[in-house]
């Protein structure tokens, strides 16, 4: 993170980089990548840009992974300063359907996927482990509405507690900008960072074209546009797509190997 703050310095000369943080230690801040709540996170979050006089009149911001949604998450219930420009690379919109794999050595995310699968969405899980608070089971989409807070607030998921201000927030952004990484096997499906999702499985029905019986495809993916949550407009997306202002773009690699696909896209979003 501290690298890419200079790159984005390197090319945008004189430009002010806040990098978010929930811990000020390194080794913490990880962590917090990993265990913590995530609604009290992005209230902290709130907090910090708040207290920063160069955000005042408002800043454009990048996501990187999760931290995209989480960023959508503080424009959606605060805003305050505002966002203009919002991208966002590999994130998780519409969630996970299955937590992300770890590399090799990394024992800290090897204890947290292993705890989050064992109960996914256990009341622990739910308020104690990051990735499990916006997995979002195809297959179990009734318990998902039922135990995940986070997910399903900042997508306007649930209709008796539908948040009509994140609508609104998010329909104030100048421009959203959802980055995809072609080859990316950590984010499940890879759509998601399009607002894509997979559908549940009794949508998953084709006809055998060798003895027209039916069967299931592996899974059926569902666009942005054909969301509920962008066809009845809960989160304002469909407002920003009708206006021109939602942009999708892709980096090729797998998760987070941005190469130099992301010097264009800051170049025209970032401090303009």
């Amino acid at each position: 993170m501290l690298q890419f703050v200079e790159l984005i310095k390197d090319i945008q000369p004189g430009i002010f980089v806040h990098s978010i943080y929930i811990a000020e230690e390194l080794d913490q801040d990880r962590k917090a990548g990993f265990y913590g709540n995530v609604n009290s996170q992005v209230e902290s979050v709130a907090d910090q840009l708040g207290a920063i006089p160069e955000l005042e009149n408002g800043f454009d911001a990048i996501g990187l992974s999760q931290g995209g949604q989480f960023l959508r998450a503080y424009v959606e219930r605060y805003n305050s300063p505002p966002i203009h420009n919002l991208v966002t690379f590999g994130s998780q919109h519409m969630g996970i359907s299955d937590i992300p794999t770890c590399r090799p050595y990394d024992f800290l995310c090897q204890v947290a996927r292993r705890a989050a699968r064992g109960a996914v969405y256990g009341h622990w899980a739910q308020e104690n482990l990051v990735q499990a608070q916006y997995f979002r089971d195809p297959t179990n989409i009734a318990t998902y509405l039922e135990a995940n807070q986070f997910l399903t607030s900042i997508n306007n998921e649930i209709p008796e507690s539908r948040n009509q201000t994140y609508a609104k927030n998010l329909a104030t952004l100048n421009q959203l900008v959802l980055v995809l990484f072609t080859e990316d096997k950590t984010v499940v499906p890879k759509e998601s960072a399009w607002f894509g999702s997979e559908a549940p499985p009794s949508e998953f029905r084709f006809i055998d074209q060798a003895s027209e019986a039916p069967t299931y495809a592996d899974k059926v993916l569902i666009p942005m546009r054909m969301q509920p949550l962008y066809r009845e407009d809960w989160i304002g997306l469909r407002t920003l797509d009708e206006r021109g202002r939602v942009v999708f773009d892709a980096c090729v690699g797998e998760h987070m190997q941005m190469n130099d696909c992301w010097e264009r896209l800051v170049r025209k979003y970032i401090g303009g």
